[in-house]
């Protein structure tokens, strides 16, 4: 699913430990203009559990590991994130559930822009509308 696909990002380490990188235009394509971050997750929670109409996204798991699924209306596919240096770019009109958090989890989200209620599909039955009507 091109919309969504897995990023590397850039990673230094040394015996003092590691760094990953994420910049702007560079490690993602769009300007960062919102951070936040999930934890103190129960392991059966779902989160997201949304869509965007134009919102990018990279989620990245900075410690412990859970599971992303996403559906463009037509498909779905899931990605486990378990590492701080790799993240899931989740581009526009994509619906996602954030599932199955290890303990201690915290999940960071990097977003293109800042929060916007009508940028969001609540109900999975407008996004199905919306997603296959636009093709």
């Amino acid at each position: 699913m091109e919309p969504c696909r897995l990023i590397d990002l850039p990673e230094h380490k040394d015996p003092r430990g590691s760094l990953a990188v994420v910049e702007s235009n560079r490690d993602v394509k769009f300007d960062i203009n919102r951070v936040y971050y999930l934890y103190d997750l129960p392991s059966s929670t779902v989160r997201g559990a949304h869509g965007h109409r134009s919102l990018e996204q990279l989620v990245i798991a900075v410690h412990g590991r859970f599971e992303i699924t996403v559906d463009d209306g037509y498909r779905s596919e899931s990605f486990r994130l378990d590492s701080p240096a790799k993240g899931l770019y989740i581009g526009p009109m994509i619906w996602r559930d954030l599932i199955n958090f290890s303990p201690g989890a915290v999940g960071l989200v990097i977003a293109s822009m800042h929060y916007d209620e009508s940028d969001y599909f609540r109900e999975y039955e407008d996004f199905l509308d919306a997603a296959r009507r636009s093709v």
